[in-house]
């Protein structure tokens, strides 16, 4: 995916791939995975897990830059 503006990412990819293993978990879709390979899932089962780590994805997301609000001392944006 091309990606237009680069930025730093909040969350490095380990932390999102753990994420995601930890919402499959929850949804019993574990057994499906096997070695880091999704493609035993359906896609409705992805789609369940893309919409899970979606909602708890932003609601991280906002936790961590309220916190570097926090920590700069700033808590105006421009």
């Amino acid at each position: 995916m091309a990606q237009f503006f680069p930025r730093e990412k909040i969350f490095p990819e380990s932390v999102r791939d753990t994420f995601k293993y930890e919402i499959a978990e929850e949804l019993g879709l574990t057994p499906k995975i096997h070695d880091g390979y999704w493609g035993a899932l359906t896609a409705s089962d992805c789609g369940r897990v893309g919409g899970k780590i979606g909602g708890s994805m932003v609601k991280a997301m906002v936790r961590r830059a309220e916190a570097l609000l926090v920590q700069d001392g700033n808590g105006t944006t421009s």
